[in-house]
């Protein structure tokens, strides 16, 4: 998630309280030399229930995902002006899938990518490692483009997440990936009457795998706190973020991929990516920077940087795994209007996700991760009104970083074709997934413009070439922002203390500010 980085990071967009949802919780959801995050440390979270955790909360540090793994080996910044035949803007997902798969179809181009960090410093290295088959933007593109249309786009997402997995295995590279798919439960009769909503939909767009299950079924996949129903889709996967975004780059490099590091882009014009090392010349420039796109000359107001927070536990023991249960290590959300995103990590542990602090003013972003106290707190209550059996459990580890967000919440791809510039991303956090699809789709675009290919079934998409206008100004964006999550938590605490089984209708007044 530099301004160099793509990918879906962490996210947890708001849900709608009449659609349901498109664009999920695939987690942040942001260089330190040494193997282990240096970034200072916490004391237990504030407000986070009768027992705080012990010892300390490793706070930043880039990610969680970092701390074990250590940093990658830094690779060299462009040394000066060069040429190419595609040059990449950003070392995440988007940017890595980009060049694997323009390379494979065509090994005699020369590809250059360019990241301002490391590869998987931003948003690939941080989310929360939902692998999923949601996409943000699959209901107005329905509207705008036709049912069937959306239908096609929302079956191009399922493959996808079967076509990461695949790669993966292939390319060698151990993300701890267990296809376990996507848990969503329901813990209140208004989150209910929305599952229920967002359930028959999935079915109309062509989703005819998925189950839901009622309060019994949901408790023996895992045993929620008030957990009245549940929908569960096989069309997902939890996974390490780092290491498929650190293997991904390895993959890339030995394809033949040139790949620079340390090196920021200042500028982007037609045939060219200005760097304060030399330009990089080649007939088309794509940018695939997803939440660090405003730092962009002349991006300021094009996505949205929206922060997105999580924490990892310590290692659950076998008795407290049991009281759990979550067997299927299925990834997990929840119905909330501000929601929350979990996994089940390969060495025990719970990673959760949820909004903290969404927006800083002036679509400005940090630096490696740090969230404020009162967050990790936040999400530790989170955590225990989740599962309430875990009170005795400590938080390791707390991180943040940023995810795109368009203002009308739409993923898009495109290349234009004048200029040879092309672009995707404004995933709203279902980027781990979607960025695969994106890249693909580039792939595809340049391929056709070029000559080498004509028209595909992905270039036909609903998403590809979508227009989407600016954001405000600020001090406008600013308030919007906030003022949303506001109305939403509101929401959330009035129909858990009503039990109404219908949405607030504050939350409706939250998603005509979103543009929802």
């Amino acid at each position: 998630m530099s301004s160099t980085e793509n990918a879906g990071d962490a996210s947890d967009a708001p849900r709608t309280t009449d659609a349901p949802h498109t664009a999920g919780p695939t987690g942040t959801a942001v260089p330190a030399p040494a193997p282990a995050p240096t970034a200072p440390a916490l004391g237990p979270a504030p407000g986070a229930g009768s027992a705080p955790a012990p010892g300390a909360v490793v706070n930043g540090g880039i990610s969680f995902w970092y701390a074990r793994e250590g940093l990658p080996a830094p690779r060299e910044p462009l040394p000066g002006d060069a040429s190419a035949d595609v040059v990449i803007v950003g070392g995440g997902y988007t940017g890595l899938w980009t060049a694997y798969y323009l390379k494979k179809a065509a090994p005699f181009l020369r590809i250059t990518v360019l990241e301002r960090k490391f590869c998987g410093y931003g948003a690939s290295g941080r989310n929360g490692g939902w692998l999923y088959n949601g996409i943000a933007g699959r209901d107005r593109y329905a509207r705008l483009h036709g049912h069937e249309a959306a239908v096609r786009l929302q079956g191009a997402m399922n493959d996808t997440v079967a076509e990461v997995v695949r790669v993966a295995a292939e390319e060698g590279i151990d993300a701890d990936v267990h296809q376990g798919g996507v848990l969503e439960v329901a813990c209140t009769p208004a989150q209910l009457a929305r599952l229920r909503a967002f359930h028959e939909t999935e079915l109309s767009y062509g989703e005819k795998d998925r189950e839901f299950h009622g309060a019994r079924e949901t408790a023996e996949r895992v045993r929620v706190a008030d957990a009245v129903g549940s929908s569960w889709t096989p069309h997902g996967a939890r996974l390490h973020p780092a290491k498929l975004v650190t293997g991904l780059a390895a993959a890339v490099e030995a394809l033949g991929v040139t790949v620079h590091e340390s090196t920021p882009v200042t500028g982007i014009r037609p045939k060219h990516a200005v760097t304060p090392y030399g330009t990089v010349r080649a007939p088309y420039v794509l940018r695939c920077t997803e939440g660090f796109t405003a730092s962009l000359k002349g991006q300021r107001r094009t996505w949205l940087p929206m922060n997105s927070s999580m924490i990892a536990t310590e290692p659950l023991t076998a008795e407290q795994w049991e009281s759990v249960g979550w067997e299927g290590r299925e990834t997990l959300g929840d119905m909330a209007h501000a929601y929350m995103y979990a996994q089940r990590t390969a060495d025990g542990r719970i990673a959760l996700g949820g909004r903290g602090r969404p927006y800083r003013f002036g679509s400005r972003t940090d630096d490696d991760g740090r969230t404020q106290a009162a967050t990790v707190g936040a999400l530790r209550e989170v955590l225990l009104r989740r599962f309430p059996q875990l009170a005795g459990v400590g938080v390791a580890h707390a991180w943040s970083g940023v995810l795109g967000v368009p203002r009308d919440w739409c993923a898009t791809v495109a290349l234009d074709r004048s200029t040879g510039l092309g672009w995707a991303g404004g995933y709203v956090g279902s980027g781990v997934a979607t960025a695969n699809l994106a890249a693909r789709t580039l792939r595809d675009l340049v391929q056709r413009d070029s000559g080498q290919s004509g028209a595909t079934d992905l270039t036909a998409l609903p998403w590809v070439d979508h227009k989407v206008r600016k954001w405000e100004p600020e001090p406008l964006r600013w308030l919007g922002v906030h003022g949303m999550y506001a109305t939403y938590r509101a929401a959330d605490r009035r129909e858990a203390t009503t039990h109404a089984a219908q949405s607030s209708r504050i939350a409706r007044v939250a998603d005509r500010v979103a543009g929802r």
